[in-house]
């Protein structure tokens, strides 16, 4: 999910749906946000260890 605007709540939205999601607050304003930006939240998505709910000492095991 990536929240444009600064804000880093999300303001109830898809509240059940994000669940383990991967979260981004990018503090630029939507008609900002171009193919860049997009390309740069793709990167850090990538660079992100992902746990999928588990505690960092379950991962390992």
């Amino acid at each position: 999910v990536i929240r444009t605007g600064g804000e880093q709540r999300l303001s109830d939205f898809l509240l059940w749906e994000c669940a383990y999601a991967e979260l981004l607050f990018e503090k630029k304003m939507w008609p900002e946000f171009d193919a860049d930006s997009l390309a740069e939240a793709m990167a850090n998505f990538r660079s992100r260890s992902r746990r999928f709910g588990l505690a960092p000492e379950q991962v390992a095991s």
